[in-house]
């Protein structure tokens, strides 16, 4: 398989803002549907969906032949009315790339080279899973079943041979940093933690290292909730128990995977009247969000959204980007070789199918001398119609490639392919023979 025909859509946190991205993130539980979707409402016959709180990316494969950037725009389009949104809304903000363009961006997005933090490493996880829904589903097939292994071993590699990585850098450890510069004493600190994922789980451990006194960790269900916090020894609680212990926190932080806001306006109102305005450092690293962006509006509430922490990481990324360079040399390498394997693969099934065909017709002109022989038919003369039978069969294919060729590409073409054949040493051959005579 070439390249050519694989396509990516998508927006992210530099080409959208928070609210649109919030619009057409994928919920967990309805990526399934969505996949099989895409697949049947598009030219799309294989296909991913990723989808995290920075970016909504749809990678898939387009039949042979198929005109890319079409594609795109009509894949576009699906996006928005797939998520009841305006299209001219959402296409200003959307990026489209296919062949090696898309294959490249794959791979630096699988890197965190395309993250909000350099080198972020949650995004390959987050790819991975991605990959493994879509295989689950059926909407994987042989051209990203090659692709998507292979970008995620470039990937590691730009992880492993370089710094890109060290000292690791989140928007978890963005969020915790910015409540260490704002209290200064985190022993006497306490934080309240919304959800129990991945970020979540990432945020505790920075806040664990940085000597926070007291973690409560509330989640959908305890179970979860318990089993997250005997990690940290901290105190587990159902997110419905939220607003009873807000005043406790000093510190908020959520990401969750709720489609509904779950603070609002007057429960935090509440939480900081019976905190006597104690200031309360307010984080909320969910898209779609979990807090009111009307809280903005309580005295004494100082809240962050996943863009905010723009500002806060910008000191990471320039710590990081003097191995980007050497990252993006590794890239392309890996570019290079990933082309190269596809068109080894290309040519080996390309052989193979040849190989196949060729013992079919094989057998087909044995069974016919068989038969002949057992008539009685003259060995000679059978003989002789099972080469003629076998040489023209064979070189039919080749020939009428070649006069194509003469049509369409010319003497360079042609000349390749009487490479291909061995044509050319078979003339050297009789030259030879020729001259010995």
């Amino acid at each position: 398989m070439m390249l050519d025909n694989l396509v990516v859509v998508g927006v992210n946190h530099d080409s959208a803002s928070v609210e649109l991205r919030e619009q057409i993130a994928f919920a967990p539980e309805k990526v399934h549907d969505s996949l099989n979707a895409l697949i049947s409402e598009t030219q799309f016959t294989e296909a991913v969906i990723l989808s995290t709180c920075n970016r909504t990316e749809l990678y898939g494969v387009l039949p042979a032949d198929s005109d890319a950037i079409a594609a795109a725009d009509q894949i576009s389009h699906w996006l928005a009315q797939h998520h009841g949104l305006n299209v001219n809304h959402l296409l200003p903000s959307v990026y489209r790339n296919h062949g090696v363009a898309a294959a490249s961006h794959l791979v630096r997005v699988a890197a965190g080279l395309n993250s909000m933090v350099l080198g972020e490493p949650q995004i390959f996880g987050q790819m991975k899973s991605a990959f493994a829904v879509a295989q689950e589903v059926g909407a994987v097939g042989y051209h990203l079943n090659l692709i998507f292994p292979e970008a995620f071993r470039i990937a590691k590699k730009v992880r492993t041979d370089t710094a890109i990585g060290e000292n690791p850098v989140s928007v978890a450890y963005a969020a915790v940093d910015l409540a260490r510069q704002i209290f200064r004493d985190m022993e006497q600190s306490t934080a309240l933690l919304l959800g129990a994922g991945e970020t979540v789980e990432l945020v505790a451990r920075h806040l664990r290292d940085a000597g926070l006194g007291k973690l409560i960790i509330a989640n959908r269900t305890l179970e979860r909730a318990e089993l997250l916090a005997s990690q940290f020894d901290a105190e587990a609680i159902l997110l419905a128990d939220v607003t009873e212990r807000l005043s406790d926190a000093d510190i908020v932080i959520s990401s969750t995977g709720s489609q509904l806001p779950i603070l609002g306006k007057g429960a935090v109102e509440d939480a900081i009247k019976a905190r006597k305005w104690r200031p309360m450092l307010m984080i909320d690293l969910a898209v779609p969000r979990d807090i009111e962006p009307q809280v903005t509006e309580v005295s004494d509430i100082y809240l962050y959204t996943v863009d905010d922490m723009r500002e806060v990481i910008e000191e990471n990324l320039r710590l990081r980007a003097s191995e980007a360079s050497k990252a993006d040399e590794i890239v392309a390498s890996g570019m290079e070789m990933l082309q190269e394997g596809l068109l080894e693969r290309q040519s080996a099934d390309v052989v193979k199918t040849y190989r196949d065909t060729a013992l079919a017709i094989q057998q087909v002109e044995l069974d016919k001398a068989f038969k002949m022989l057992e008539k009685g038919g003259d060995p000679a003369e059978v003989l002789s119609r099972l080469a003629r039978g076998l040489t023209n069969k064979l070189i039919h294919a080749p020939t009428a490639g070649l006069r194509q060729l003469a049509k369409e590409g010319g003497t360079d073409d042609v000349s390749k392919m009487a490479a291909v054949l061995g044509l050319a040493d078979a003339d050297d051959e009789r030259d030879e023979q020729t001259t010995l005579q």
